[in-house]
């Protein structure tokens, strides 16, 4: 399988929003306000070399996986990664993540985190396997700034 990874435009939106939908534990991580056309577009005009999507090379429009990845200046976290379920375990994500951590090295960052629901058994033996490791010295905490957007569990 050929695979081409290039940046992410506000023009893959539809594609990766139904990347997104394609699993139920990437449904749940969505929000009504900041994964809209217009939250995505905010995202990607702040991290615009460091967000990317996997297409087949025989059909470019086709996004079989999606990284969003994006920093303050000294650490960054990556906020959605997902690989429709037809192209899982055949290195995709693994493409993806590597993307993601060169162009972040590029940009000077030393540090990456990311959010995996402890309930994924296999997200989380997949970033265990990238060499990303649980913190258990720190509590993870959010407030919504909006009411559209759940505060979360």
């Amino acid at each position: 399988m050929d695979i081409i990874i290039r940046p992410v435009t506000i023009e893959d939106y539809d594609t990766i929003y139904s990347l997104w939908n394609s699993t139920e534990q990437s449904r749940r991580a969505l929000n009504p306000v900041d994964d809209s056309r217009e939250g995505i577009d905010r995202y990607l005009k702040r991290n615009p070399d460091t967000c990317f999507i996997a297409c087949l090379k025989d059909e470019p429009s086709k996004g079989i996986g999606v990284i969003l990845t994006g920093h303050d200046g000294r650490r960054a976290m990556i906020h959605h990664m997902c690989v429709h379920p037809d192209y899982r375990r055949q290195g995709v994500a693994q493409l993806l993540v590597k993307k993601a951590e060169e162009a972040l090295r590029s940009e000077g960052i030393t540090k990456v985190f990311g959010l995996v629901f402890k309930d994924n058994e296999i997200a989380n033996a997949f970033w265990e396997k990238q060499g990303y490791t649980v913190r258990t010295n720190l509590n993870y905490r959010n407030k919504s700034l909006n009411k559209r957007v759940p505060q979360g569990e």
